[in-house]
């Protein structure tokens, strides 16, 4: 492991409001809440939080301008989607330096990020006008004839969680919109800066006031959109625990959702791989990349017996080569983790993960010296890990991989299968037949082989069992957002 340090630069966090309809409140019915910098463990910023009673206005200026947006024309609906995504891309420098005050993730990440957003976004503006109606019945010898209406739902609740924050919007908003509903969205408290940005992108871009409306907020705020009569669906993102509480209040009023949770994703690596790519993409997008805290990342390397002890010592030199330290020097890999909770839970983990007898081969601690004050944990890989162990099981969200070998095919597809998660899974071969043999295995709502990239727009992405149900991407992530009503006429 690296370690860099640079001479802080002005990293003062814009101010956050509020925005409901065509307003920018700088202070909410919820009280406010002192962010804290996973950088420094200071707080940086105090920012206003919505109550039940600012959630009831947004919902009802979302309410109110529906009507008008799901009669907007397609060809328009596209144009002011395609046009936010031009505007994320000429602010893709701010929308990157906002990514790492929201939560610490490194530059070197969070750069990249707007170019994803913004592929994200125009590709849902090149749905709006191609969503299409079928002709179930055509003159029968009834004189019916039948067909069906895709239409949107209304207010859509969108929650997200903080890991992620410019693309969790980008993954659900240009959908929502483009299946012409509108949207009340409440951010994570803990990641407030990238919301505001965008909602000052979707107002430049002349979205009609009340399609997109922001409410930074707790718990409390999430409780009362969920519970709103009007939003009639909720997609959320963040973790199980959570899910249940908002799946038992949607279950009081039978209100569809889409669940985007977490996972415990497996990556077979088979001896015919090819072992610098597998290695690198392997370790580094488990203890280095956002500090492993990605619902999807491969955090269980499965590698095959005859190549396992090698394995161990390669992945140890990639992990002790990922320069962690300050997020906004471009030089950084990994950046700290994101709260003080987070850090304890990881490194709890990491002690019962010892005493469970899996083998540390390195990293494990948080870091001291210039970076003691902030929650800076070494990217930590173990050896020998039981697959029915904790952290066999168990997502931790922090740079934390698990190895364990197999010894044939089938033993490792049993090992993948072998936790209640599916969101992604991964398979390193060199053998075509032997990836779509083991890929039709895997219980997974997506397989990326030999470094097939994360979140294409044009995949359909969502999971399987505690991973949640529903999909984003694709043709599947605009249905999401719109339902069928059949007519049929007697002519």
């Amino acid at each position: 492991m690296s370690i860099s340090h640079t001479a802080p630069t002005d990293r003062t966090p814009p101010p956050v409001h509020l925005r409901i309809g065509s307003e920018r409140l700088a202070s909410g019915s919820g009280g406010r809440f002192e962010h804290i910098s996973p950088v420094s463990g200071q707080v940086d910023a105090t920012i206003p939080l919505a109550g039940p009673a600012d959630v009831d206005r947004a919902v009802g200026a979302a309410h109110d301008a529906f009507n008008g947006w799901r009669r907007t024309s397609p060809a328009e609906r596209r144009r002011l989607l395609t046009t936010l995504a031009d505007l994320i891309d000429a602010n893709a420098e701010e929308l990157g330096w906002l990514g790492v005050v929201d939560n610490g993730t490194a530059l070197s990440t969070t750069s990249g990020m707007p170019a994803l957003c913004s592929e994200w976004t125009r590709y849902y503006a090149g749905w709006a006008d191609k969503i299409h109606s079928d002709v179930t019945a055509s003159l029968r010898d009834d004189g019916e004839l039948g067909y069906t209406l895709a239409q949107p739902y209304g207010v859509i609740g969108i929650i997200i969680t903080w890991n992620g924050p410019l693309i969790s919007l980008c993954m659900k908003v240009p959908a929502a919109l483009a299946a012409g509903n509108t949207v009340v969205i409440k951010p994570s408290e803990l990641t407030p800066f990238t919301a505001e940005r965008f909602a000052d992108l979707c107002e430049q871009a002349g979205f009609p006031p009340g399609v997109v409306n922001i409410l930074p907020g707790t718990a409390d705020a999430g409780t009362a959109l969920i519970g709103h009569p009007l939003v009639q669906k909720v997609s959320f993102t963040g973790g199980p625990a959570t899910a249940r509480k908002i799946l038992e209040q949607c279950s009081q009023h039978l209100k569809p959702t889409v669940m985007e949770l977490g996972g415990k994703s497996a990556n077979i690596v088979f001896d015919d791989a090819n072992l610098d790519a597998a290695c690198f993409l392997g370790t580094f997008m488990a203890t280095g990349l956002m500090a492993g805290q990605g619902c999807a990342f491969p955090t269980r390397m499965l590698v095959q017996e005859s190549i396992y002890d090698e394995m161990i010592q390669r992945v140890a030199g990639v992990a002790k080569t990922i320069v962690v330290g300050d997020p906004f020097d471009p030089s950084t890999l990994a950046g700290p983790v994101i709260n003080k909770a987070g850090l304890d839970r990881v490194l709890s983990m990491i002690e019962r993960a010892t005493l469970d007898g899996a083998r540390l081969v390195t990293g494990g601690a948080r870091l001291d010296g210039p970076l003691a004050s902030g929650y800076f944990i070494e990217p930590t890989v173990f050896a020998d890990v039981d697959p029915q162990s904790e952290l066999g099981q168990t997502e931790v969200f922090g740079p934390v991989l698990a190895m364990m070998p197999f010894s044939s095919e089938e033993e490792a597809i049993a090992i993948a299968n072998g936790t209640p998660y599916g969101l992604s899974a991964y398979i390193q071969t060199a053998s075509l037949r032997r990836a779509l043999r083991v890929a039709d295995e895997l219980v997974a709502g997506e397989v990326l082989v030999n470094g097939a990239r994360n979140l294409a727009v044009h995949r359909p992405f969502g999971g399987l069992g505690l991973s949640g149900f529903g999909k984003e991407g694709g043709r599947a992530g605009v249905e999401e957002f719109l339902r069928t009503k059949s007519v049929g006429i007697v002519v």
